[in-house]
């Protein structure tokens, strides 16, 4: 990858996704996450993963209400679970992870609407977004990708599960 890439982590939560991106390349990670909590975790990853501080910044910020710029990038996991399918969830990550970073409103739909809304805002010509969602979620994001005039396609995870999509500039 360029080292001039400028990635977004949307819904950071520790930051593990860029924390990774910033192990594996030299591009610019910006850090953005909802809970003020987080801040300081994300902060200590990066220290304690030897990352250069210069390289990355971390913002408060509620979908894009705080991000002022534009990436190549965009990589987000929010919360987008339902809570009528709680029976599906783990109960190992009911008791560690806190309710606001699983369950969203609107079938869990709320924030992927509100992240994929904005993504073009906020994404260089060319750029991508990329977001992790249920498998029902899958249809109603290419058909909101599709009326905002966008291309995307869903992928499959390890498990054969509609899982991720990606949602491309133009």
């Amino acid at each position: 990858l360029r080292s001039d890439l400028r990635i977004l982590d949307l819904c950071a939560g520790s930051g593990a996704v860029g924390i990774a991106v910033l192990k594996d390349t030299d591009a610019q990670v910006d850090f953005g996450e909802l809970e003020a909590r987080h801040l300081p975790t994300i902060q200590k990853n990066i220290t304690e993963n030897g990352i250069d501080p210069a390289r990355t910044r971390v913002i408060e910020t509620n979908v894009w209400s705080a991000i002022p710029d534009r990436y190549d990038f965009v990589l987000a996991n929010p919360p987008y679970l339902a809570q009528s399918r709680i029976s599906r969830i783990h109960p190992s990550v009911l008791a560690h992870e806190p309710h606001s970073a699983l369950f969203a409103d609107d079938d869990g739909f709320a924030l992927i609407k509100e992240i994929i809304e904005g993504a073009q805002d906020h994404l260089n010509p060319g750029g991508q977004l990329w977001i992790e969602h249920e498998p029902e979620h899958a249809i109603p994001i290419l058909e909101l990708v599709g009326r905002l005039g966008l291309t995307g396609m869903t992928h499959k995870d390890q498990y054969d599960a509609m899982r991720y999509s990606v949602i491309l500039s133009q």
